[in-house]
């Protein structure tokens, strides 16, 4: 990271007793074992000449599918409730790739370590694409036999992981798979995506499945300035990247302002907002930063790294006097708790149970001070949320591991647990035995007053 405060070493403020502890990864990112499923999208995007940075794959990536029992055991040393992972689609559609989902499931309830299932984390299988209304159908074909398969021993399910960033990253400006640039002409996608989740919620019920959420990627959105037309662009973008995916799941409707900007065949939008509202049992929100932003300047401009183009109708603008992580994100704490104290007033008690089912950061180091420093903060600004009064169940570490960092090829390493990518030789960093450490506390205090 850029900075490296000193962090604290005091025990966090006690959660309540019965709050989940988890940490979470992906398929994609950290199973390898790529020649024993299916393509997804991501493996024709990393084989494109100059599309991960450092023209790396996830072909092998952490081998997680040959370790997992290796995982399970730091899964169990690390002392956490709950491992969130992700199912692969591809995987499933090969021959016994469900197997080394139950093998999984078995080990992780063997070391007494809740499964957390999300059935979509972006590697959509090669041949299907979310333009097509007919993904959303098929892909609660695949959730159903998923979940007859580990719904005896699997309790919490999240349908998908982020579809803002899939929408906006890989279909509007291609920097993700399926590396698209089609701006706002990719709304159509984030429909199909919001309506597979619905779709997904009725399958798991119809399983039987009693506690499903969504994770969903949210932050604040902070005006460049008072002015009128700082404020206008900080409204539009809030809009795409917060409200467009949190409405229609909470309040069965899509927000106002978006005007004609969802073009394309969506079919019956208000049958599918009946199905896309599906009352969920809990919400899970990604958090990572807010985001300031203000007018168009007319250049090219950054967000998180990624390079927005000239001409759209805001721009990304740099937070000053914060420090930052490897990846040029902004580190501000106080904006979880402004983001969920917000909710909470917008949503009142259409808002069910959160769980922040991503928080972490990037940097290299074995002795990751920062980090510590970053989860420190970042737990702490989720207790003021829940002294607030907000409704917060649980909270999961981004990531276990070292992985396959998107279009960042293994450049950024968001692991409590090194990787050594020539070796697979997994190493636990200091941010590993001080949220260990932490998780023993927590324990403790709830026996005391639980």
């Amino acid at each position: 990271m850029a900075t490296d405060p000193v962090p604290r070493t005091s025990r966090l403020p006690a959660f309540p007793p019965g709050f989940l502890w988890g940490v979470s990864t992906s398929a994609h990112q950290i199973e390898g074992a790529a020649t024993e499923r299916e393509p997804s999208v991501w493996d024709r995007f990393s084989a494109e000449p100059g599309r991960i940075k450092d023209g790396s794959t996830a072909a092998v990536a952490c081998d997680h599918y040959h370790r997992y029992r290796e995982d399970v055991a730091l899964l169990a040393g690390l002392g956490v409730d709950a491992y969130r992972f992700s199912v692969s689609w591809p995987r499933v559609n090969s021959p016994g790739g469900l197997d080394f989902y139950d093998r999984l499931v078995d080990e992780l309830c063997a070391a007494g370590v809740r499964p957390v299932v999300t059935l979509f984390h972006w590697d959509l299988p090669l041949g299907l694409d979310w333009l097509e209304r007919e993904t959303a159908e098929r892909f609660a074909r695949y959730v159903s036999l998923v979940a007859e398969r580990l719904g005896d021993r699997v309790r919490t399910w999240i349908t998908l992981n982020e579809p803002a960033e899939h929408t906006l990253l890989g279909h509007a400006l291609g920097v993700h798979a399926p590396g698209r640039q089609l701006m706002f002409d990719a709304l159509p996608v984030a429909h199909h995506q919001l309506l597979a989740h619905g779709l997904a919620v009725r399958a798991l019920r119809a399983a039987g499945a009693t506690d499903i959420g969504i994770a969903n990627s949210h932050g604040p959105t902070w005006p460049a300035s008072p002015e009128p037309a700082d404020t206008e662009a900080a409204g539009l973008y809030d809009l795409l990247l917060n409200r467009l995916f949190a409405d229609p799941v909470l309040l069965g409707r899509y927000p106002e302002g978006l005007g004609d900007l969802m073009p394309g065949d969506t079919g019956d939008v208000e049958a599918d907002l009946e199905v896309i509202s599906e009352p969920v049992d809990w919400y899970g929100v990604n958090y990572y930063a807010p985001t300031r932003v203000g007018a168009p300047q007319g250049t090219d401009t950054a967000f998180g790294g990624v390079t927005l183009p000239a001409g759209l109708p805001f721009t990304v603008r740099r937070i000053e006097g914060v420090p930052v992580t490897d990846s040029g994100w902004p580190v501000v704490p106080e904006g979880l708790t402004e983001l969920l104290t917000a909710f909470r007033d917008r949503y009142g008690e259409r808002l069910p149970p959160v769980v922040v089912t991503e928080n972490g950061c990037s940097g290299d180091g074995l002795d990751d001070r920062a980090r510590i420093a970053y989860l420190d903060g970042h737990i702490r600004a989720l207790h003021r949320a829940l002294q607030a009064g907000v409704d917060v169940r649980g909270y999961f570490v981004w990531s276990l591991l070292d992985n396959f960092e998107w279009a960042e090829g293994y450049a950024r390493r968001f692991g409590l647990v090194h990787v050594d990518f020539t070796t697979r030789r997994r190493t636990p960093k200091a941010s590993y035995r001080w949220y260990r450490d932490q998780l023993r506390a927590q324990r403790q205090a709830a026996g005391r007053t639980g």
